[in-house]
């Protein structure tokens, strides 16, 4: 009686003994699951300069907003930050891509390690003057001032090359005429309504509103006036460090802002309704944000594969236009193979 009691005891032991351990197993087993849930993005946390308020960035705000970067292993914050931090991050890697104009095409020559990886949109920069003004050509500003948002960014080259191609100098040695920086858009339309400057070199949405208001007249649109009709306003630039250690990070991050293209190009209104209840952009006009996002020409993936989008083509014709009044000291086919790269996105 006590034998048959005492293998039925230990019988049972064994049965709960196994039972515990089958549990035990089970539970490391969804714990690993969990670990590897668990292991975040495959390509961690980075930063994105994406806060500056203007139509350009719309690429980074689609991406960011309908899930692009995470679907391409990122997890994005998106940074304020002006040209110069952009730089200094390109150049030691801790911001892996900004979005930048040719105004970048100097720093790069002069050291920063940088290279163009893609291009963005056509336009977003203007040249406007009061409606009573008589200025409509880059003649007319001969021995006038033009306000810039600084000396050396895009809005003062675009000024610069368009004098130049007039036969103006746009050098301050030669005083034909003076550039005025404002750090405030803002502040550079007031000084323009104001009479302390005769015209305002100026990125959109600011440009375009004051435009729709009647408050200036445009003399100079570079989505469709020469020599900038078609070209890039903005490109896609990373960082050299980063390329070189992981390229494969660089096609990823180009395939989420590729998406958020071609998202643009189709959904134009869609884009605007997002980037408006964002408050990513200085514009409650969504008309007007509607048309200047058109405007900009965001390239479909139809578009790419149609080879309607040529990068490098963008690259050399700007590199040639510094090169030709002296922003650049690197002539256009040396300054392309050197600074620009074709990433190899899908493969």
């Amino acid at each position: 009686m006590s034998q048959r009691f005492t293998k039925e005891k230990v019988l049972a032991a064994l049965k709960k003994s196994a039972a515990v351990i089958t549990l035990f197993s089970l539970t490391l087993s969804f714990a690993g699951c969990a670990a590897k849930q668990e292991t975040g993005p495959k390509y961690g946390k980075i930063n994105i300069p994406g806060l500056d308020g203007s139509l350009c960035g719309a690429p980074i705000y689609i991406a960011y907003e309908n899930g692009y970067f995470k679907e391409e292993g990122f997890d994005v914050t998106l940074i304020s930050a002006d040209t110069e931090t952009r730089k200094i991050g390109l150049n030691n890697g801790t911001i892996p891509i900004v979005n930048g104009d040719f105004q970048f095409f100097p720093s790069m020559e002069q050291g920063v390690n940088t290279v163009v990886v893609d291009k963005l949109h056509d336009g977003c920069i203007k040249i406007v003057v009061r409606p009573d003004s008589d200025i409509r050509t880059p003649e007319d500003l001969k021995g006038l001032k033009i306000g810039v948002d600084e000396v050396g960014g895009t809005p003062h080259q675009v000024a610069s090359v368009w004098l130049e191609n007039a036969g103006i100098s746009a050098r301050q040695e030669d005083h034909q005429v003076e550039f005025l920086p404002f750090a405030d858009g803002n502040l550079e339309l007031e000084a323009l309504y104001k009479g302390d400057i005769d015209a305002a070199a100026m990125w959109d949405p600011l440009a375009s509103v004051a435009e729709k208001a009647g408050k200036v007249i445009t003399i100079l649109d570079i989505t469709k006036d020469e020599p900038f009709a078609g070209k890039a306003c903005c490109f896609l630039y990373a960082s050299k460090v980063l390329y070189e250690k992981n390229p494969e990070e660089v096609a990823a991050l180009l395939r989420a802002y590729r998406k958020a293209q071609d998202f643009i190009n189709k959904n134009p209104e869609k884009a605007v309704d997002i980037i408006i209840n964002g408050k990513y952009s200085q514009i409650e006009d969504r008309e007007l944000a509607i048309e200047l996002i058109t405007s900009y020409n965001y390239p479909s993936y139809e578009q790419r594969q149609a080879g309607a989008f040529n990068v490098q083509e963008d690259v050399h014709y700007f590199a040639q236009q510094l090169y030709d009044i002296g922003y650049l000291k690197t002539d256009a086919d040396t300054y392309t193979s050197r600074y620009f790269v074709d990433v190899k996105v899908d493969g």
